[in-house]
């Protein structure tokens, strides 16, 4: 995942780069606290940056001391760290490792979190007709980006019987998950930041946060979206879109990738074919919550640009979608929003 970075644009303008399975609301969560009693306070913006999920996270706080800031700031982090400890792919000790390692087996018991976040990776799964599947890794593995190099159609056959989200059994009422096949691994990696970003705003309303996704002069942020084929400086973005409370996640062509003969390899890969998708350049969602927007701006990029803006027109979802082009596709309800630059 690469973190948001902010643009100074008069002040209102952030710029959001990229995603390697990202939730962009992780990057930067903005929140304001005031005071309930007396005179409204002077506000002040209070930031604090920490490692966390892999990633970068920066929280912005709008409060009127830094006291109330950082007790929210660091209970925020609190909870991203536990997440990542609980859902942790690669510990020994994690729920997600003992999902995994009892594939074929036996249901494990899990925690509430566990529970839905699960629940939330099958459910897109399904609403993307397997564009989305938690359960590609073993696909993922064989593709080597930094060095360049595509795995043989032999070895994608071999691994694709062990790829499918239908193979996920969750037990909402013993609160249990079963991998059916032996093969099947989990990797949350898709849906975590966003699911996580949810659990870290939940955090800070406890510790009476009353005003999210404003700027301290109450305007709504300006989101920059990535060009998926900038040349340079100038031409890096190409819109920009009013934020409020929404999340707001981009899946794209552009970060992690390679050339050969002519063809673009990139990250992105069909859990069917198990090669990457071509009918998009990017895919940008937005909705009320971060893990949606994570797993939905990869499910609709699988799925392609007309049928993915049908999913979300149905769901109630916005979306902005680059098809292999350089089309811009768009949700009614967001282009009054949607301002566009000029990349020439």
């Amino acid at each position: 995942m690469q973190a948001g970075r902010k643009k100074e644009d008069d002040g209102s303008s952030m710029k959001i780069v990229g995603r390697l399975g990202i939730a962009v609301v992780l990057s930067v969560i903005v929140v304001g606290l005031f005071l309930q009693m007396g005179r409204k306070p002077e506000k002040h913006l209070y930031k604090e940056t920490r490692s966390s999920l892999y990633t970068l996270v920066t929280v912005t706080v709008v409060a009127d001391s830094p006291e109330k800031a950082r007790k929210a700031t660091a209970d925020a982090y609190d909870e991203l760290d536990r997440l990542g400890r609980l859902l942790n792919f690669y510990a020994e000790d994690s729920e997600l490792s003992a999902i995994n390692r009892n594939a074929g087996i036996k249901p494990v018991h899990v925690s509430r979190d566990t529970l839905e976040i699960i629940k939330t990776a099958v459910m897109v799964g399904e609403q993307t007709e397997g564009g989305f599947d938690v359960t590609v890794g073993p696909i993922v593995k064989l593709w080597d980006f930094k060095k360049k190099t595509r795995p043989s159609a032999s070895a994608i056959a071999e691994k694709l019987p062990s790829v499918g989200y239908e193979n996920i059994v969750v037990d909402e009422v013993a609160a249990t998950v079963f991998l059916k096949n032996p093969g099947i691994q989990l990797d949350l990696g898709g849906i975590i930041k966003g699911f996580a970003a949810d659990k870290a705003v939940q955090s800070l309303k406890a510790n009476g946060i009353k005003l999210f996704g404003r700027q301290p002069d109450g305007r709504p942020w300006n989101i920059g979206i990535q060009n998926p084929r900038a040349e340079g400086d100038k031409d890096e973005l190409f819109a920009t879109v009013n934020l409020g409370t929404q999340g707001i996640s981009t899946s794209g062509d552009y970060q992690r990738y390679f050339i050969l003969d002519g063809i673009r390899y990139h990250h992105l890969l069909n859990p069917k074919t198990g090669y990457p998708e071509s009918l998009c350049r990017s895919v940008t969602v937005i909705a009320p919550e971060a893990a949606l927007t994570d797993a939905y701006a990869t499910g609709i990029f699988i799925m392609g640009p007309q049928k993915g803006l049908a999913v979300l027109e149905r769901l109630g979802m916005d979306g902005v979608i680059i098809d292999r082009e350089g089309q811009v596709l768009m949700t009614k309800g967001i282009r009054d929003k949607v301002h566009l630059l000029k990349t020439e």
